[in-house]
Formats: structure tokens, C-alpha cells, sequence
């Protein structure tokens, strides 16, 4: 496994910072709040492709490695990016696999239609906090053991949430179309999971990043007792182990993005590991970096907290890192069972 970037993943990761230093600064992340989505970064982000290229090539897309789409998920996650982009990502994907897919995947490819994912399998006919299900068109949602493709209504309410992302709740009606039952949508649905808890991992890893990167900067410029206080051990000790975490964190997800394609027995087990630790991690660094900057670190004028409030709001519209853990057991336990 070899999991250095080849030339064409530096340069994808390059196009899509400068488009995020340039479409989504922080000022357009505040601008955006509370409803998570900035329309203009998102019709950027459409015409760049970056829904389109997770297709793959045979749908009609542009047949990015799971592992590309890492890549780029990084790079949203370091500009806490208010759009949709990853479950809109693995909805184009999952529709792919399923035929009944198809006219709802034109739209997607064509940039006109927004369709996204529940994670959360529906409960009494509702698939609650939904990511994107705000500002989507359409949700594809596991309703016991189908997969249907919901409208969802205009003038659908957000979820208030402290990670400003668009969630909401939507409803089940006679509109949905089945695009798939049994175990055919339990198995297309377990694999958009996976795929969404690696590149969700990935945008942790980009939070987790560039917190580290600003409390660093934060540590070297204020001062006390005639020094900068990232001088003191017990400031430059803590920064200098989430560092660590972060590449380890970084390390994980870009095998378990890999694994996807290239060990696909040991993906499952990967993706939970990954989605787990990055979540930790994200936790852990984004509090450092906000606790070192003391009382500013919560005025909104300060990133910060921008930071500090994703990392643990886009974990858990899946659940709790432990979830992830006991993911893995179970994966881990079963196949020795087996």
C-alpha cells in the first residue's frame, strides 16, 4: 500500500483549496449561519464538478477513487464549508448501483437536481437529521428494508443545530419512489454509509488540521510572563500530541478510503476505524486550540469556535465516536467467528 499523492491527487487537492480559500472564507461561513449552506459556494462547487467526478465512469460520472474524494473532503473540512458536498457525493454514488436510480442520477449529474443521504435509517416513517436534507431536492432515505427516493417539500425547516449544518427531518409519504428492497438496498445502503463515514473522517481530519494550525499561530503570538505561551510545556506538550493524532488520523483515513477499492473485505472495518478516530481527534485538537486561546476562543469573532462546534456536530449526525469502536468490534469479532 503505497498512500503517497501522485500528481494528479496534488493537484486536485490544490484546485479545491484555492477554491475554497476563494468561494469560503470564514466571514461566508459566519454569513451563512444558522442554516449551514451558502448557495454560491455550492454552484461552484457544481461547476467544478465535484458532485459529477464521485459518480463513477460507467453512470456517467467522473469515476473518482473514494480515495480522491478524501482528498477533497479534506479540504472542505479545513474551510468548515457550508454545503452539502459529501452527502451529496455518496448519494450520486449509491444511486449508481441501484436502476431505479437512474433518472434522479441524470439530475445529479447534471447539476440541477441536489439529492443527499439519511444516515440514520428511518424511524415510524420519518428519516430524522437528515445532513443537507434542508437544501436538497430530493433525500434517499432506508425505510425498514427498502431504499426510496424522497421529494423533500419546499419550505422544509432546518434542525438547529450548533454545527450550523442544514439537517432536517423528512417524512416518508405516497410521493417516494422504491428504488430498491430486501437485500439488495440493505447492501447498497451499508456500502454509502462506509463511503459517507470515510469522507466524513476526512473532512474531521481537515477540521482537525487547520484548528491545530490556528492555535499554533495563537500560541506564538500572545504572551505572558515575557514569553509566548506555546514556550510553556504544558502548551507546546499537548499541541505537539494532537499533531500527532492529526497524521495518524490523516494516515487511517486515507487507507481506509484505499481499502475501498483495493481491500474491500477489510473496508467496513476501516471506515469505522477511521470515522471513530478522526472524530476523536477533531474533538480533542479543535478544544486545545480553543483552550489555549482562553475567553476569546468562544466570541464568534474568533474561528476558533467555528471549528470547535463542526468537529462535534458532523460526527454526530451518525453518533458518538464509541459507536464507531463498537463498529469495529463487531466487524472484527464476527469475521473470527466466522
Amino acid at each position: 500500500m503505497d498512500l503517497r499523492l501522485t500528481e494528479e491527487q496534488q493537484q486536485l487537492v490544490e484546485a479545491f483549496a484555492s477554491l475554497y480559500a476563494d468561494a469560503a472564507p470564514s466571514d461566508r461561513v459566519r454569513s451563512a449561519e444558522p442554516g449551514g449552506h451558502l448557495p454560491e459556494l455550492w454552484d461552484r462547487l457544481v461547476a467544478t464538478g465535484a458532485v459529477e467526478m464521485a459518480v463513477p465512469e460507467d453512470a456517467g460520472g467522473g469515476g473518482a477513487s473514494l480515495l480522491d474524494l478524501a482528498l477533497v473532503a479534506e479540504q472542505h473540512g479545513r474551510a468548515v464549508a457550508p454545503a452539502p458536498l459529501i452527502e451529496a457525493q455518496v448519494a450520486g454514488r449509491l444511486l449508481s448501483r441501484l436502476p431505479a436510480g437512474a433518472d434522479a442520477l441524470a439530475g445529479v449529474i447534471a447539476g440541477n437536481r441536489l439529492v443527499t443521504v439519511g444516515v440514520r435509517p428511518a424511524r415510524d416513517g420519518v428519516a430524522t437529521l437528515v445532513p443537507g436534507g434542508a437544501v436538497a431536492d430530493a433525500i434517499v432515505a432506508l425505510d425498514e428494508d427498502r431504499l426510496v427516493l424522497v421529494p423533500v417539500p419546499e419550505g422544509t425547516r432546518h434542525v438547529v443545530n450548533t454545527g450550523a449544518m442544514p439537517l432536517a427531518d423528512i417524512a416518508i409519504g405516497a410521493d417516494a419512489t422504491e428504488l430498491a428492497t430486501g437485500a439488495d438496498a440493505l447492501a447498497a445502503y451499508a456500502i454509502a454509509l462506509d463511503e459517507w463515514r470515510v469522507l466524513t473522517a476526512g473532512a474531521l481530519v481537515g477540521i482537525a488540521q487547520r484548528a491545530l494550525e490556528i492555535g499554533v499561530a495563537y500560541v506564538k503570538e500572545r504572551h505572558a510572563f515575557g514569553q509566548p505561551i506555546g514556550g510553556f510545556q504544558a502548551v507546546a506538550h499537548r499541541l505537539a500530541d494532537r499533531a500527532t493524532e492529526v497524521d495518524g488520523a490523516q494516515l487511517l483515513t486515507r487507507e481506509a478510503a484505499w481499502a475501498a477499492a483495493e481491500d474491500p473485505q477489510r473496508a467496513p472495518e476501516l471506515a469505522a476505524m477511521a470515522f471513530g478516530f478522526a472524530a476523536d481527534t477533531a474533538r480533542d485538537t479543535t478544544y486545545y486550540a480553543l483552550h489555549f486561546h482562553g475567553g476569546y476562543g468562544f466570541m464568534l469573532e474568533y474561528d476558533a469556535q467555528l471549528y470547535f462546534r463542526r468537529a462535534r456536530a458532523w460526527a454526530g449526525v451518525l453518533g458518538e465516536p464509541r459507536d464507531a469502536y463498537r463498529r469495529v468490534s463487531d466487524l472484527r469479532y464476527a469475521a473470527v467467528g466466522a
